[in-house]
């Protein structure tokens, strides 16, 4: 894949996973249009090669429009947006709130898809860059609570599951338009919301990853996405980026 003079797509833009990953593209020579909420753009230093754009990835209209805007061929698409709310199904403050489940499913796993099914329909549409009739590739973000969900992350994992579900299902949907779906799966990251829990936490989690043991930095997720992009055959499968972590139930 030829980066320079084509498009990406990133959401979760303004910050984290995804903040860095729209930089390393933009760097790569590649127009970057950053997808986040309004309220996330407003507080963010954002940078200058960088297209933002305010939408909520579970509106159709505010994604189309989003991508409406992207004047060329759209060859990467990054899925980042998400939350991670922390709930037992049962607790001293009683059972599971079935909005926050319902929220983070939708946001998580319809958001993802719903950016998905639409960036799809405008890179079909755009001519191949390859005698193989190649278009381009979507990263989705899943996390290894997809495979090992502890206490309290019941919705999350629930959420994730589905996207590492969607990978290889996505992928042959989407083969015959020559676009390929692969997912990474984060282990734990040094983002802003790792950061808020304070350095005793954070040294916790770093002394339990096998090796490196420390937290994963958002530039080695956004590596991983450049390596993505331009690995044509690598495609349908889901990657733990987690120095060997098997997360513990807590």
């Amino acid at each position: 894949m030829e980066f320079t003079g084509a498009h990406a797509l990133v959401t979760g833009a303004a910050s984290g996973l995804g903040a860095a990953t729209a930089l390393a593209l933009a760097e790569k020579g590649m127009s970057v249009t950053g997808v986040d909420l309004a309220a996330a753009l407003e507080k963010a230093t954002l940078p200058e090669n960088v297209r933002f754009v305010a939408a909520d990835i579970t509106d159709e209209d505010q994604v189309q429009q989003a991508i409406d805007g992207i004047d060329g061929p759209l060859r990467v698409v990054v899925n980042c947006a998400g939350i991670g709310p922390a709930r037992r199904i049962l607790s001293k403050s009683g059972v599971h709130d079935l909005a926050l489940f319902q929220k983070t499913i939708d946001i998580n796993l319809v958001g993802t898809f719903n950016v998905m099914r639409l960036a799809a329909a405008k890179m079909a549409g755009d001519e191949p860059y390859d005698e193989f009739g190649a278009r381009g590739v979507v990263v989705n973000t899943a996390s290894v609570a997809a495979f090992e969900g502890q206490i309290g992350q019941i919705a999350y994992a629930a959420s994730k599951g589905g996207v590492v579900a969607m990978t290889i299902a996505g992928a042959r949907d989407l083969a015959s338009s020559g676009i390929r779906v692969v997912t990474i799966a984060p282990g734990i990251v040094d983002t802003p919301m790792l950061a808020a829990l304070g350095p005793a936490v954070n040294e916790s989690l770093a002394k339990s990853v096998p090796f490196p043991a420390r937290l994963a930095r958002p530039t080695e997720f956004a590596d991983l996405v450049l390596t993505i992009a331009g690995s044509e055959y690598l495609n349908g499968e889901t990657i733990r980026l987690d120095g060997a972590i098997r997360m513990a139930p807590r």
